[in-house]
């Protein structure tokens, strides 16, 4: 009898539907294989046998010794991973006549088995189930710790099992299993914006937070130069707390994402907070652009609609860094293979942070620095001019006293402050740019915009190329400039940038400045 279920297989962040037909009859003959799996498998697919074998006669069903020929189209699509596990478990025991098939043509099925019978979670559920609703399945059935992640997708039956008898008594309609039912905004709103970290915590560093603001406030990537225990990390991981909340398109862009990486935790519906991405310098440059055979996402996309911090930049390796440039100025990345090219989104704030030279106290203003002449240019040099110019704010940090550490007068503001200031200049930015296309905020202008957003008076164009001219900037800075100048008049409500507001972005240009590393 042949049978067919369904599956999806996810390619990106995208699903595509395939077809699995199982076909049994016919006797085998001593020493002839009876179990015949096409279409493409790969290693872990072809591995199913086992396993399904196992699990069907631990619930007390039969596995047939008749030919079984297993067919999974279209052909051409390598198949990867062990989620088609239960689809095929289900079509054996329909092909098999000990399940009825009538309502297999109205699920989408996913699920890896364990011997047992029981089912161990998938990536790309929520791909997955997004597909299934786009070519109109009834439902989908999918391991439970996945069911809440399904279930935020409208007009879709989502049904959470625990194991292979759960399903086959479904089908066989000894059970009546009851649809996972998210309320999507309400779950959404409920966890929005739980921080760990708030603003509040860092005493003094009141010139960091205002370059952190800055940031926030129009999307700029940024750069925290100081020595170490100045406290760069600690403001870094502070910087999603005072980003506007995610939007509902956000979080389920993002989740897409870290579903189909296998990160999202279980039974967690969506992901309602920023990404902060802090990978390690050791990391390669498939790790962090996305890569492999199934091209899988990198830490870049993962931070996508949020924060990639690299601690100390100069530790990367060349390599690792080069390949940031291209997703930085087009916020996606394209990783090609021999049979699929794959766009994974990578819209995210860079934050990096680095000591200024090998010992870390060159400029300290307490300790000296040990290394030798031209020793602090050659670290600088690691990081390759194009990656810095793409970096709009270069920030000096500088320790904390003890007087202030050791303050109980004096208290910060809280992220939540902060952040009503940030939403405000992102909700001019918005107005500013709500007849264009993919541009949000200051930071993703196109430099043909540039001319036409930042105009300068005279006073501000001559300020403007007297530190072009002194700094050697270039071209690419210069718009930076203006871009930072631009969201400073946006956090004071200004329409026009004033001479203050140029002058505090020309400031956040430290490494810029000839005398820096002399």
């Amino acid at each position: 009898m042949l049978v067919k279920t369904y599956a999806s297989v996810v390619q990106g962040v995208d699903a595509q539907c395939i077809t699995i037909e199982v076909n049994a009859g016919g006797s085998v003959a001593p020493g002839q294989k009876f179990y015949h799996l096409v279409g493409l498998p790969d290693k872990a697919v072809q591995e199913a046998q086992q396993r399904i074998e196992a699990a069907i006669k631990n619930i007390g069903y039969n596995y047939p010794r008749l030919k079984l020929v297993i067919n999974m189209a279209p052909a051409d699509i390598r198949k990867e991973g062990s989620s088609y596990d239960l689809p095929i478990a289900l079509a054996t025991l329909a092909a098999t006549r000990q399940i009825p098939h009538e309502q297999l043509k109205d699920y989408i099925i996913m699920g890896e088995l364990a011997l047992d019978g029981g089912l161990r979670p998938i990536r790309g559920a929520l791909p997955v189930a997004i597909q299934a609703r786009k070519e109109k399945f009834k439902g989908i059935i999918l391991p439970k710790e996945n069911a809440r992640e399904a279930a935020i997708v409208n007009d879709l039956e989502v049904y959470g099992i625990e194991n292979l008898k759960e399903a086959a008594a479904f089908f066989a309609g000894e059970n009546d299993l009851k649809p996972t039912v998210v309320n999507t905004r309400e779950d959404f709103f409920d966890n929005q914006n739980i921080y760990d970290y708030d603003f509040s915590d860092v005493k003094g560093q009141e010139n960091i937070k205002r370059a952190l603001e800055i940031a926030a406030a129009g999307g700029h990537n940024l750069i925290l130069v100081g020595p170490p225990g100045a406290g760069k990390t600690m403001l870094a991981r502070r910087l999603p707390t005072i980003l506007p909340p995610l939007s509902l398109y956000e979080a389920l862009d993002t989740t897409k994402i870290h579903s189909v990486a296998g990160m999202m935790p279980n039974n967690a519906a969506l992901v309602t907070t920023r990404p902060f991405r802090a990978p390690h310098h050791t990391i390669s440059d498939v790790a962090l652009v996305g890569g492999g055979s199934n091209p899988q996402p990198g830490e870049i996309s993962l931070a996508h609609n949020g924060v990639l911090f690299l601690d100390e930049l100069p530790e990367f390796k060349r390599s690792v860094l080069e390949v940031l440039r291209q997703p930085m100025e087009e916020r996606f990345v394209t990783i090609s293979r021999a049979r699929i090219a794959v766009d994974y989104p990578a819209s995210f704030m860079l934050i990096a942070s680095m000591n200024p030279c090998p010992c870390g106290y060159y400029n300290h203003p307490d300790k000296d620095c040990v290394c030798g002449p031209g020793i602090v240019k050659r670290y600088l040099n690691k990081i390759s001019g194009p990656l810095m110019d793409r970096i709009d704010l270069h920030v000096e940090v500088t320790p904390v006293s003890i007087d202030e550490i050791s303050s109980t007068e004096r208290t910060s503001e809280t992220s939540e402050d902060v952040a009503k200031r940030v939403v405000k200049a992102r909700e001019i930015q918005q107005e500013r740019f709500k007849e264009l296309k993919g541009i949000h905020c200051n930071a993703q202008m196109p430099s043909r915009m540039v001319r036409e957003v930042c105009t300068l008076n005279q006073a501000g164009q001559v300020l403007l190329k007297k530190a072009m001219e002194r700094l050697q900037l270039s071209a690419r800075a210069y718009d930076r400039i203006l871009k930072v100048a631009r969201t400073a008049a946006d956090l004071s409500a200004s329409p026009e940038i004033k001479i203050g507001h140029l002058a505090e972005a020309i400031q956040y240009r430290s490494l810029d400045r000839e005398d820096w590393a002399e």
